[in-house]
């Protein structure tokens, strides 16, 4: 059996070198992995974290996992160690793959084409300079036995600049059919042709090292057939998908499979002398095993649709987790215990903790990713979510299970070095016992292995059958014992593609359905700016569909009408819904198909008619962590060129005591930054949407084209909104993406204010902008709600006219308990916005009177007017509708306590009140 040892090197000094050159060569893969890990974490706020998390997985663990080891093994397999000074080169190598690999997904995901193709380029060259290097090295080394397989290092190096070329020119954004073209071709050089390639020719002597056993006699001429089969296959399927051909793609891809196949036999072979033990083996043994199925299921896909993206989307998942990870973590649980050394004890104490729970592990995400390659529609949308969640927590077991071991190497070798340090005698080295060397301490009895295959299958069984008992509806159960539920069911699916449209409007609206089919939908967002969902009333749902994005919706078997909605708040309201009618063979409706709630102006469900505004105590304070909004306002800046950044925000926020809304809002407050300035100077806004929706904004204060300025935009898209305040006044600024009202209620305006020319100037002067919100307490599958969230806004109460509450500054009692101030007989000004989204003010001050009115630009009432004689003339309120604004001037001659109200009673009695302390 041919041991992969390290090169000889009997200076302990070179050792401890080699050993830190590991060390310094495998960090950017354990920050790899933990970046992966908080993107899967955190991929709600992410954008394109799918592309984001496959080339996290290709591009950064498998990419420099190879570079990293295939050295490794170069130097093992050539018997040959590469000389101290080529070690910087290689760290420049890995390290600038790294650096390149981040800098490209930066490119991506801010649809910079340039830095894409820059870092593309970048990554191929040093991916060919490595490939060089190990040639470099065949050629300086002695002949060896297995010196064909670093030949093959350096053939599938080659490969990767090619596919990463591709890559960048996909980033063009290309139409189909050269997009799906370009796509199967990018993943054909990249994961068949440079990962496939390496890992294959790893195992023709990986493989029989991890089992403990000798080379199978006909390995190495099975595999000069295997691999160049490969690397053929992968360059004519890659050739043949550019050109479009379906018939060189096939013959491709068929010569691809032949050679894994070789492959895979030689692996049977060599287990059947020693079968795999751990997760190390059958980790390994399952990804080559899923490289061949994949491979197959991509040529049968391709003969059937030929060259669609789809192809390659519909195997992602089995390729990137069944392939790509289970090789590389199973390969990493023998190949770094074995190479951090510290002894045989420690060997075999470090391979046990890697891998622990191995088959158990295996068997789970075996199992999962098996789930996830079935056809669409046979796996109910709650099974794939529990489903998932199991298969992510067996793949991250191993980031702790690896620290663990490693603690175990590194104690290993510190007992070790202090022995030789001492004089000590050292134990025996690995190779006078290599067998147990290798050996994995996890218990070798038959029935252990057999409790662990048991409980994986116990623990997918437990999450199929949890999904399903929070859905039965999706998986063709019913609850009700109706007539509808006792259908049976026909085994066929129906298969349905809806559109989302700008207009806020599914298409089709209305889906007819045999009785007892399964209804699979596939749901294209054609809204170019907006955020959609479809939400089953079974449970069924797409979660949250960015632009142009497309998702899968499995709405169970159909033995009854059933509706579905877009969740996204304000959607349903304007007529995003979906009716789902079961019709017999007649084309007739079966059972009662109800279409009342069907429309724009839906009823809300039972949850929807409660209001959590409804026992606010609007005496009590605000609560602790409420910071009160300052409301007393500065003088405009000096600047003429006034740049803002507004960014769209969706946070849990307090608007009355005990209330916590979803609000959205501009820069993180309900109610948005004031901006001041004078007639002529110009304000330059960028408006960056950090929200899960599409937003907008709209500046009254701007006369400017609405088309761009105001358009709506995705999530993680920025505009500039640029425009000159040429009138005076105070002007509303709101989000402008429809429904506006929801948007508005939800907290996603404030207030310009372009100064009058020679306004006078004031001893205090304060800003109160109205609004009214309209609330409902959150469905208990509501997405992307804040932590902390007891209300969302109600689209229904607001087109019902039925205020939760009415407020200034964003919350109803603030300043019923933080005061305005002002001194007897000093002058105060107080602007006053009405934001609306439908209700006015009639601002007053009891027991004040205001000598001066200012409203829409213009004074109504001034002490210094004609129309005024003498100043003896005084208003009692100022009526502002949506949208107006304007201020009021007074002085208070007596200390006290002057409330502020709309004298729209019920407006006040709903919080549109406060207070101005007026004292010595």
């Amino acid at each position: 059996m041919p041991t992969l040892t390290k090169p000889q090197d009997p200076a302990p000094a070179r050792k401890k070198h080699g050993r830190s050159w590991h060390r310094t060569a495998g960090k950017p893969v354990r920050w790899w992995m933990i970046a992966l890990l908080l993107v899967i974490g955190f991929h709600r706020w992410i954008p394109d974290t799918r592309w984001l998390m496959v080339h996290m997985v290709t591009l950064g663990l498998i990419t420099t996992s190879i570079m990293v080891w295939s050295q490794h093994f170069t130097e093992a397999l050539l018997h040959h160690r590469l000389a101290d000074g080529e070690r910087p080169r290689q760290i420049v190598r890995i390290y600038g793959v790294t650096a390149g690999t981040v800098v490209l997904m930066v490119g991506m995901l801010a649809d910079w084409w340039w830095l894409t193709l820059v870092s593309a380029t970048v990554i191929g060259g040093l991916l060919t300079w490595h490939g060089v290097s190990l040639l470099g090295q065949v050629r300086v080394a002695l002949p060896a036995r297995f010196g064909m397989t670093v030949r093959w290092y350096a053939v599938a190096a080659f490969f990767l600049p090619v596919g990463a070329i591709f890559g960048a020119i996909l980033a063009l954004e290309l139409a189909d059919p050269w997009h799906s073209r370009f796509l199967l071709a990018h993943q054909t050089l990249n994961v068949l042709g440079f990962v496939g390639l390496t890992v294959s020719a790893t195992l023709l002597t990986l493989w029989p090292t991890m089992v403990r056993t000798r080379v199978e006699d006909t390995a190495t001429t099975l595999s000069r057939v295997a691999l160049p089969a490969m690397a053929a296959g992968s360059l004519v399927a890659a050739g043949g998908s550019v050109g479009g051909w379906v018939p060189v793609v096939v013959p491709g891809l068929f010569s691809y499979a032949v050679g894994v196949a070789l492959i895979g036999w030689i692996m049977v072979r060599t287990g059947m002398r020693k079968l795999p033990e751990g997760y190390m083996g059958w980790s390994v043994a399952s990804g080559i095993a899923w490289l061949f199925i994949t491979v197959v299921l991509a040529l049968i896909l391709v003969a059937a649709r030929g060259l669609h993206a789809s192809v390659m989307g519909a195997l992602t998942i089995p390729f990137v987790a069944g392939f790509l990870l289970q090789t590389l973590l199973g390969a990493m649980s023998y190949i770094l215990p074995s190479t951090m050394g510290g002894g045989p004890a420690t060997v075999r104490a470090s391979l046990a903790a890697i891998n622990r729970g191995g088959i158990y592990r295996v068997t789970v995400l075996n199992l999962c990713i098996a789930l996830f390659a079935l056809p669409s529609g046979m796996l109910p949308s709650w099974v794939r979510a529990l489903v998932s969640i199991v298969g992510a927590v067996a793949f991250a077991a191993f980031l702790p299970l690896m620290i663990s071991s490693a603690k175990i190497s590194v104690a290993g070798r510190r007992r070790l070095m202090a022995q030789r340090a001492g004089g000590g005698q050292p134990p025996a080295p690995a190779n006078a016992d290599a067998d147990d060397a290798a050996a994995v301490a996890e218990p070798k009895h038959q029935t252990h292995a057999l409790r662990q295959l048991v409980a994986g299958v116990l623990t997918v069984v437990l999450a199929v059958g949890a999904g399903i008992a929070v859905a039965p509806q999706s998986a063709g159960l019913g609850l009700s014992g109706s007539a509808e539920n006792a259908v049976q069911a026909t085994g066929n699916t129906t298969e349905v593609t809806m559109h989302a449209h700008q207009d806020m409007r599914f298409d089709p609206a209305e889906i007819q359905v045999p009785v007892g089919d399964r209804l699979v939908i596939t749901l294209v967002n054609d809204d170019p700016a907006n955020v959609h969902d479809l939400v089953f009333a079974n449970g069924a749902t797409s979660g949250r569909v960015n632009p142009g994005e497309t998702a899968e919706v499995d709405a169970g078997i159909i033995t009854e009408a059933l509706e579905g909605w877009c969740s996204v708040i304000g959607h349903r309201s304007m007529g995003m819904t979906v009716a789902v009618i079961p019709v017999d063979s007649h084309g007739n409706p079966v059972g009662s198909v109800g279409h009342e709630n069907h429309g724009a102006g839906a009823a809300s469900s039972a949850d929807d008619l409660q209001d959590p505004a409804a026992e606010v105590d609007f005496n009590a304070a605000p609560g602790e962590a409420f910071t009160v909004r300052d409301p007393a306002l500065g003088p405009a800046p000096n600047e003429t060129v006034h740049e803002l950044a507004l960014d769209v925000q969706e946070v849990a926020r307090e608007v009355a005591p005990g209330v916590t809304m979803d609000a959205w809002t501009f820069n993180g407050d309900y109610t948005g930054p004031t901006l001041r300035g004078a007639v002529g100077d110009v304000f330059e806004v960028t408006l960056t949407n950090s929200g899960s929706m599409g937003h907008s904004v709209d500046f009254h204060a701007g006369d400017v084209s609405p088309d761009q300025t105001m358009r709506t935009i995705a999530p993680g898209e920025s505009l500039v909104y640029r425009f000159e305040a040429v009138r005076s006044g105070i002007w509303l600024y709101h989000c402008a993406t429809a429904p506006m009202s929801t948007h508005v209620a939800a907290g996603m305006f404030g207030a310009v204010i372009i100064d009058p020319p020679d306004l006078p100037r004031v001893d205090r002067e304060y800003l109160l902008v109205q609004n009214e919100t309209y609330l409902t307490v959150p469905s208990a599958d509501q997405p992307d709600l804040p932590e902390g969230v007891d209300a969302v806004v109600d689209p229904v109460g607001i087109a019902a006219g039925r205020p939760s509450l009415t407020m200034f500054n964003g919350h109803a009692t603030q300043y019923m308990h933080e005061k305005l101030l002002a001194r007897p007989n000093e002058r105060v000004r107080i602007w006053v916005l009405a934001a609306g989204p439908s209700k006015g003010t009639s601002f007053h001050v009891v027991g004040g009177q205001f000598d001066t009115v200012y409203k829409e630009g213009a004074y109504l009432l001034s002490p210094s007017s004609p129309e005024n004689p003498g100043g003896t003339g005084g208003a009692q309120a100022l009526d502002l509708a949506p949208a107006q604004g304007g201020f009021v001037e007074m002085s208070f001659p007596e200390a006290g306590t002057y409330t502020f109200v709309n004298h729209s009673f019920a407006e006040a009695e709903r919080g549109a009140r406060g207070q101005i302390e007026v004292a010595q």
